[in-house]
């Protein structure tokens, strides 16, 4: 037991994370190959579903890292923790979030998604969804109570990434329709004072600085 709470100290786990043994690395290991029917195999033989590796991913982390969404939406059926992070504080719904699969993002909202919680930059899931230009994943969220303007580490809300970090292109220009009809506010600037209109204008985003001007931006 002293030994599992050192580990999880090192790791920055909770101290009652189930640090893998065999059983829970197999299922860690099964996962992050999509190999579905061993999962299942290995969750109706016991295999703790929330068991976690050396870097702290449990087995549904590692099914959502290998786009591998069959075995990710099982492991959310049978229990995973979609909230908890590894040494990168990536978790189930966080990656899911920036890297558009849609699917486990809605069942990691149905599996209790914390909306607050925040990646290594800060940012919620929303903000790099933004960034990526994962217009459904983007819509989704966007029917939650997620802060649409929370701001990350490097000072930017969400409507700032899609204009600073994304192309101007049509995903990013639909996405920050979308963002504007939830109310982000376009007055929120960068930590330099710049506007998302300023970033739109000077990147010749049009038509998104066409969207900022009619939802009142200066």
């Amino acid at each position: 037991m002293r030994r599992r709470h050192l580990l999880a100290l090192l790791l920055n786990l909770p101290a009652t994370a189930v640090l893998a043994q065999p059983a829970g690395a197999a299922l860690i290991e099964a996962a992050a190959r999509g190999d579905t029917a061993e999962v299942r195999r290995l969750l109706d033989a016991g295999a703790p579903v929330n068991a976690r590796d050396a870097s702290g991913r449990n087995a549904a982390l590692a099914a959502t890292q290998g786009a591998h969404t069959e075995a990710a939406l099982l492991l959310i059926a049978r229990g995973a923790d979609v909230n908890a992070q590894d040494s990168l504080q990536d978790s189930v719904f966080l990656l899911a979030g920036a890297r558009g699969r849609t699917e486990i993002v809605r069942a990691a909202l149905a599996a209790g998604a914390n909306l607050r919680s925040t990646n290594r930059y800060g940012g919620t899931a929303l903000i790099p969804a933004c960034h990526y230009g994962h217009v459904d994943t983007v819509r989704l969220l966007l029917t939650t109570a997620i802060d649409v303007n929370h701001v990350n580490r490097l000072g930017w809300t969400a409507l700032l990434e899609a204009v600073i970090l994304g192309d101007g292109g049509p995903a990013h220009t639909e996405i920050v329709r979308l963002l504007l009809a939830a109310r982000a506010d376009p007055s929120i600037a960068d930590r330099e004072g710049v506007t998302p209109l300023r970033h739109a204008v000077q990147r010749g985003q049009a038509r998104i600085a066409q969207l900022l001007r009619e939802a009142g931006a200066r």
